[in-house]
């Protein structure tokens, strides 16, 4: 069966908010192919379907970071948003496909938890493996405490590794500053 939507391009668009796995309403309008504006009222007309545990509301503080991490502003007239934007969690995800009833809806809810499933293997996965090494460091003295910290190191996830922003200038800038410059006297 062909995938309609990449689950890599799924697996970026959800984030770690308030303790929960979260999809926010813009990036699940894009997915499903409706506006954001026609998302939320079908989510406003349905409330009792999403109670606080399915979605829940981002404070300003929240975007703000949010939106620093993944976008930039768009520029004009009527492009930004008035409304705080909406978290959905793996359950508020599934109540949507209650909501929206369109093919492309179901289709890409269908990948949307296959996904989120996914994701909780791995984790289950990594956490299984996390108990093995702890065993295997307790039956084994101090000289392969060297390997087993690199496993560690290879067991983080991406997301939580420091990544440097930018680029490194490999030569020396003096080089530069000297260049084309008179010695003085």
């Amino acid at each position: 069966m062909k995938e309609l939507i990449p689950v890599e391009i799924i697996e970026r668009k959800i984030y770690l908010i308030r303790g929960h796995k979260v999809m926010i309403d813009s990036d699940l309008s894009k997915l499903y192919g409706v506006q954001i504006k026609r998302l939320n009222e079908q989510v406003r007309r349905n409330l009792k379907r999403f109670p606080a545990d399915f979605m829940f509301q981002l404070t300003q503080e929240e975007t703000d970071s949010l939106r620093s991490q993944i976008a930039t502003l768009k520029t004009g007239r009527g492009e930004h948003r008035k409304y705080l934007p909406y978290a959905f969690t793996e359950n508020g995800v599934a109540m949507l496909s209650s909501v929206l009833n369109s093919d492309r809806a179901i289709e890409v809810n269908i990948q949307i938890m296959r996904t989120f499933t996914k994701l909780r293997e791995m984790l289950l996965t990594h956490k299984d493996l996390q108990r093995k090494m702890e065993d295997l460091e307790r039956k084994y003295d101090a000289q392969f405490k060297v390997v087993f910290d690199a496993i560690r190191q290879l067991m983080i996830p991406p997301e939580t590794k420091k990544r440097k922003i930018g680029f490194e200038v490999r030569e020396k800038m003096s080089r530069y500053r000297t260049a084309g410059r008179k010695k003085p006297r």
